[in-house]
């Protein structure tokens, strides 16, 4: 079994690192996460290229270059204690190559984002480390709970969160065990095949994504069945499916967990015999409570009985 090095919690007065990896941000769109996390008794450090904007074809935080120099600072400053991305967007693949881990080593943070984050996380977890798959400090327009943030700042503090997960027609009665991949799909499809993909033997899958077609949401998900992940994992949860099936174009793009989006992915894993779970409040939605990538879960559905997940 994989060992999962956790970061030591934080003590007030803390400093954490607040960096864009990906798409740029707006001033006013960070405030108000900023200030939360002063009023938690922490010091956010904002980076060099925070608020920078570079155009290629997107509105990056900054060149590669830029972008590399701020997440190497942040993970390997020995003043830091967290790093937390303001937001994702694209452009985290761009970092794996040129990240250095000789401080964070010895001294490991907790790091803070999803989306396209995951790839980030992906790397980490290779190395060994958890991380916190949750809000960005840009919420988004569809906006984020007090409580999403306030589950962030107990992990932070030491503590792990747990939950209990309404009933969906499309679970899958079973119990499993095992260390917690995954995170947005399009990003976990984007790296089969290369070295920074997470290993899926033994785990429990998340899963979670916005604004896909449905058929290129199949083409993920026949993607991760090609490679064998479903012969490996041991679980699979499934968050957020928002504004999907965009090729519908009287549709109307205000649902956050897709009812065809999950019969599609129901559909594609009904030969395995895993427990699935759907509707897991993780994602571009509104309720975008954390979960810990590399922690240790058990996983537990029953008919007619509340999903318990615990964290351990």
């Amino acid at each position: 079994m994989q060992n999962t090095t956790f970061p030591k919690s934080l003590k007030k007065g803390d400093k954490i690192a607040i960096i864009s990896p990906a798409g740029s941000v707006e001033i006013p769109q960070l405030d108000k996460t900023l200030e939360l996390i002063r009023i938690k008794g922490y010091e956010p450090v904002l980076g060099e290229n925070l608020y920078t904007k570079y155009q290629n074809g997107y509105s990056y935080a900054g060149t590669e270059k830029q972008r590399i120099n701020d997440i190497n600072w942040a993970l390997n400053d020995p003043e830091i204690s967290a790093v937390w991305a303001s937001r994702g967007g694209y452009g985290c693949q761009h970092l794996l190559q040129e990240l250095k881990l000789t401080e964070f080593r010895k001294n490991p943070k907790w790091y803070i984002g999803y989306s396209d984050n995951t790839v980030i996380q992906s790397y980490l977890l290779k190395k060994g480390f958890a991380t916190i798959h949750g809000q960005t400090i840009k919420t988004s327009s569809f906006g984020v709970t007090e409580e999403s943030y306030e589950l962030i700042f107990d992990i932070l503090k030491g503590k792990k969160p747990n939950y209990k997960i309404d009933l969906n027609p499309n679970n899958r009665v079973g119990e499993a065990s095992g260390i917690l991949v995954g995170g947005n799909l399009a990003l976990v499809y984007a790296l089969l095949g290369t070295p920074y993909t997470f290993d899926f033997r033994d785990k429990i899958l998340f899963i979670e994504d916005i604004g896909e077609n449905f058929y290129a949401l199949d083409r993920m998900i026949m993607s991760l069945e090609l490679v064998g992940a479903f012969n490996k994992i041991k679980g699979l949860i499934v968050g957020g499916m928002t504004n999907m099936g965009k090729e519908n174009e009287n549709k109307e793009y205000e649902e956050s967990f897709d009812s065809f989006a999950y019969q599609l992915i129901a559909d594609r894993v009904s030969k395995y015999d895993f427990p699935t779970v759907f509707g897991f409040t993780n994602g571009h939605i509104f309720d975008n409570r954390p979960l810990i990538i590399g922690a240790e879960i058990n996983l537990k559905v029953e008919k007619n009985v509340l999903v318990n997940f615990k964290i351990s």
